[in-house]
């Protein structure tokens, strides 16, 4: 059995194929156990794609609600009569919210049935983000605690789904699922500044635009329930088997603080997730602030706002991630055949490439609308090669037994340093800068262009964590195959009382 193990290390049965009719094997009475883990399938192809697409929807209705806000936010400015820096703490308490709650369900996701994980969260989520269309212009505080709690739902989800996909597939089926699955980042991001928008017109409430996610959201909770499965951990690496490790939570970080691949991608996914959350947030606001200064269109004092520039967004972020995820892995395929390293320079070179790009959109902006929206497409193509491969570098440089929780960490950093600071930063600073000239329109647009300059540094920033991820990954990618051939290894042993 050991001998056969080095060839094989996950086959659920390895020593058959080294052994003939009427030998050892006939002689054994007690088969009857091993010819059952035999006869155990992985999750059918069939069922693997349609969990994906279940899980994809749930992903896009995620984004989609988290980015109506943004393509809202002037109402919302006008409704509750808040500045910059007030409203930009709709998307903090949110933000932190979530964050807090990553390592909970990264340990829990683990351990535990992660379907009904994510059910559960899932369900607090649709009923709160319904709840947070209710609220009165008396009660800011009220629609900001909602916000929190909405993100207790999407940490829920966020964190263990990936793990999901994970253990479906393998190779480059996995990345080919995982691109798909964050294309709908920004594809979801895009809609919700559409949907936003749209249903505000639509309507003359800006509070409908709140209440069409749950809705849809509600379907996909359904999905989730009747066609998402729970694989065994470590499935898709031995064969539908699944690995199991016990291990303390303690062990689980300090052995994640080592992985040098792991903490410097972390860091890259960190300055990515802050550059979306600032840009996403702000850039329909500045656009329109734009416009108003060349004089293109009139301030908005009262309810409803021009949305226009939610809607031009909203297209450009869904054609830009479709198209920079696809081109993303395209490229990861393609490089990875000659360099194992290519991954992380791939995301290196997507983040310093719209560093450039960010920088020319925010001081065109002043005298040329169109000019801007071409760099700002260029410059979300760029990051938007970073979702998949970001995802996958984690899947492959993380055991099996760890991923829940390295997806739960990463998720905490990345949105604590990154996208839950990054909107209120940018909005403290555009105060800041303001209130050298109050009450102009003009300086509005200029405070806020300023501020927006920081997003270019943290790009140039992030580019750099990839370049150093990259020093280590081949040397972490094998480490963490050793680690899983290892766990095959005893778990078959163990199986025969060896």
């Amino acid at each position: 059995i050991k001998k056969s193990l080095s060839h094989n290390p996950c086959s659920p049965f390895p020593f058959l194929s080294g052994l003939r009719y009427g030998s050892f094997v006939n002689s054994l009475s007690s088969l009857a156990t091993a010819e059952e883990v035999v006869q155990k399938s992985a999750i059918s192809p069939r069922r693997s794609y349609i969990a994906v697409a279940v899980l994809c929807y749930v992903n896009l209705i995620n984004y989609m609600e988290r980015y109506t806000i943004a393509g809202v936010l002037i109402n919302i400015q006008k409704f509750f009569d808040i500045s910059d820096s007030v409203a930009a703490l709709l998307q903090t308490v949110f933000i932190c919210s979530f964050l807090l709650l990553a390592p909970l369900f990264g340990y829990l996701g683990d351990r535990y049935n992660r379907k009904y994980i994510m059910i559960a969260g899932l369900s607090i989520w649709l009923v709160t983000a319904a709840s947070s269309s209710f609220v009165s212009k008396w009660q800011f505080w009220l629609l900001m605690l909602l916000r929190g709690m909405v993100g207790v739902g999407e940490a829920s989800y966020s964190t263990i789904a990936p793990t999901i996909i994970g253990d479906l597939f393998s190779g480059t089926q996995r990345s080919a699922m995982i691109c798909l699955f964050y294309i709908f980042i920004p594809v979801g991001s895009g809609l919700g500044y559409i949907t936003g928008a749209g249903i505000a017109n639509a309507t003359g409430d800006w509070r409908w635009a709140l209440r069409i996610t749950p809705i849809l959201g509600a379907g996909g909770l359904i999905l989730l329930t009747l066609l998402c499965p729970n694989p065994p951990r470590g499935a898709a690496e031995t064969q539908g088997e699944g690995v199991a490790m016990q291990s303390s939570y303690r062990e689980d970080v300090k052995y994640l603080l080592k992985n040098k691949s792991y903490v410097w991608s972390t860091l890259g996914v960190t300055a990515t997730a802050f550059l979306v959350g600032a840009l996403g947030f702000w850039t329909p606001a500045f656009l329109s602030r734009a416009q108003v200064f060349q004089g293109l269109q009139q301030p908005c004092d009262k309810e409803p706002c021009n949305h226009i520039d939610s809607y031009i967004f909203g297209a450009v972020t869904v054609v830009t991630g479709i198209l920079g995820g696809c081109l993303g892995t395209a490229l990861s395929r393609w490089f990875s055949k000659k360099r194992s390293n290519a991954d992380p320079l791939i995301c290196a070179v997507g983040l310093l490439g719209s560093a450039p790009c960010l920088f020319i959109a925010i001081f065109v902006a002043s005298a040329s609308i169109p000019t801007t929206y071409v760099f700002i497409f260029l410059g979300e193509v760029l990051i938007s090669l970073n979702w998949a491969v970001m995802a996958d570098i984690l899947l492959y440089v993380v055991i099996p037994t760890r991923r829940a929780t390295a997806e739960a960490l990463q998720i905490s950093v990345c949105h604590l340093l990154g996208d839950a600071g990054s909107p209120y930063l940018v909005g403290l600073i555009s105060d800041a800068i303001s209130k050298q000239q109050p009450d102009t329109h003009g300086w509005n647009f200029q405070s806020l262009k300023y501020s927006l300059l920081v997003c270019v540094f943290v790009g140039v920033l992030g580019g750099l964590f990839f370049f150093l991820c990259a020093l280590f990954i081949a040397d972490d990618r094998k480490a963490t195959q050793r680690l899983v051939e290892g766990m095959c290894r005893s778990a078959v042993l163990l199986r025969f009382g060896f």
